[in-house]
């Protein structure tokens, strides 16, 4: 069994029972056994069928990992105002932060 960080409290066996009987009463929830995942299908076939082949290929598509990759991580430290600053612009801040960089860089020269 893994580590637990400090503070995890699990159940009691009392109130472990009563969320499997919760489960066991809840009639959209079920446990999976060998014959359903015998049925089972992967995404890639089941997908097209649902929604149809340009929406499943969107859904498909791989995510992450950059397939060549064109940046580099990095740690580096910056003001508390900086980083509030452009974390108030919303998702992509850091894309906004690296933009604002390759602008100072066009024109100031790297000494």
């Amino acid at each position: 069994m893994p580590k637990l960080k400090p503070g995890i409290i699990w159940p009691t066996p009392e109130e472990d029972a009563q969320i499997n009987a919760g489960i066991a009463a809840d009639p959209d929830t079920f446990e999976l056994d060998d014959a359903w995942f015998a049925r089972a299908r992967p995404a890639s076939e089941v997908l097209p069928e649902q929604f149809g082949a340009l929406v499943a290929k969107s859904m498909l598509k791989p995510r992450g990992k950059q397939v060549a990759p064109t940046k580099q991580a990095v740690t580096v430290r910056y003001s508390p105002e900086v980083l509030s600053a452009f974390r108030a612009t919303g998702a992509g801040w850091q894309g906004r932060m690296n933009d604002a960089l390759r602008d100072w860089l066009r024109t100031h020269s790297p000494a």
